[in-house]
């Protein structure tokens, strides 16, 4: 399950460079936490063209990542993209690059991932993956947003629901004359969990799992002929 950074799992400071401003979003920790107990991974995909403006170093940055996870535990991966919106690169999403980025990163393909954020454009990342997109909506998301996505939650507590909820169970069937019956499919969740792989070292915050480096960057890639609003 990968989230959007600012806004959806930390309070949105716009080009934060200090790890003391770094607040969680109220249920944050516990919705994380959740989901590790259940065995699914958890990411971070964001953009940080803060970067590309000179208004964060990449120093800054690692050292908010890791405040990050000090607050929030240890992610499996982390997707960052801190290319400007002129870059016209294929990570910054709402372009897919971060997405597909941390599903090869944990071994499993973009459509059993999940996308969690508060703006349309993660929705639209997760759309362009083949992820699954949930929407979380703050006072800054727009409200044609809100109407365009798939799944609206309304905090990450609901979102975590969604995701963990059992699916339901087919009903018995009745047998054809000479066939047996049918038997019910057992319940299963809607995110299947699946191993974290990691190659960097783990971080202060770390577990017993290594969790990928708070500063993984997406390397630019090929060029796009959209463009999008800064972050």
């Amino acid at each position: 399950m990968l989230f959007d950074r600012d806004g959806t799992l930390i309070e949105d400071v716009p080009y934060n460079a200090d790890p003391g401003r770094v607040r969680p979003v109220p249920g944050a920790r516990r919705a994380l936490d959740r989901l590790r107990r259940a065995g699914v991974p958890v990411g971070v995909v964001t953009n940080q063209s803060g970067v590309a403006r000179g208004l964060v170093s990449p120093d800054a940055l690692e050292d908010v990542n890791r405040r990050v996870e000090e607050l929030l535990g240890p992610f499996a991966v982390w997707a960052v993209c801190p290319h400007g919106e002129d870059d016209r690169c294929a990570c910054r999403k709402p372009a897919p690059g971060l997405v597909l980025h941390a599903a090869a990163v944990l071994g499993v393909d973009a459509r059993d991932c999940v996308v969690v954020g508060d703006i349309g454009r993660d929705v639209e990342a997760a759309r362009a993956a083949g992820a699954r997109g949930i929407l979380v909506p703050t006072p800054v998301t727009l409200p044609e947003e809100v109407a365009a996505a798939p799944e609206v939650a309304a905090d990450l507590a609901v979102a975590v629901d969604l995701v963990l909820r059992p699916a339901p169970a087919f009903p018995d069937l009745p047998a054809s004359p000479g066939a047996p019956a049918v038997p019910a499919a057992p319940e299963s969740t809607a995110l299947a969990p699946t191993a974290p792989i990691s190659t960097a070292p783990a971080s202060a915050a770390s577990e017993s799992t290594a969790p990928a480096s708070p500063a993984s960057i997406v390397p630019a890639a090929t060029a796009r002929a959209d463009t999008e609003e800064p972050a």
